[in-house]
């Protein structure tokens, strides 16, 4: 693994957690769904209204977007800036906007202090990837230190 100096941009970093706990989420519940629907009898499906199906479907399909809302964060970064995806909202930074990057203990993901003393929450690095998140945030630093930030 390269030095963390020498990290080739572009580079994208997204939580392992969250994506292996969507992936379980989703098998399990149509797994779960799957039997339950195959183990009623013909006569309680028939009850079954078409408001009611419809009302089911909406859920699962709200459980879905759910899902993917929390799978699809990310921390993107060029040699120009830096893109943070944070459910369904995208933020575009330059790197002069970018001044610092935390995660302290406790913390469940990266801060990114910006320029206009705001700060940005990073959900695609999280704390609950241990090491794995250590290095991200260092890598990260490096690169904010080095583009200006």
């Amino acid at each position: 693994m390269p030095a963390d100096s020498e990290l080739a941009l572009p580079h994208t970093w997204r939580p392992l957690g969250p994506r292996i706990m969507g992936a379980v989420l989703l098998v399990g519940l149509f797994a779960v769904s799957a039997v339950a629907g195959f183990s009623l009898k013909a006569d309680v499906k028939a009850k079954f209204s078409g408001s009611e199906k419809g009302t089911l479907l909406f859920f699962a399909l709200l459980v879905v977007v759910l899902v993917h809302a929390l799978t699809r964060s990310r921390v993107e970064v060029r040699a120009d800036g830096m893109t943070v995806v944070n459910g369904y909202r995208r933020r575009d930074f330059d790197w002069a906007q970018v001044v610092a990057v935390h995660m302290p203990s406790g913390a469940p993901w990266v801060t990114l202090d910006l320029a206009d003393g705001s700060t940005c929450a990073a959900m695609g690095i999280q704390a609950s990837d241990g090491g794995r998140a250590r290095a991200a945030v260092r890598q990260l630093r490096a690169l904010v230190a080095s583009h200006g930030g």
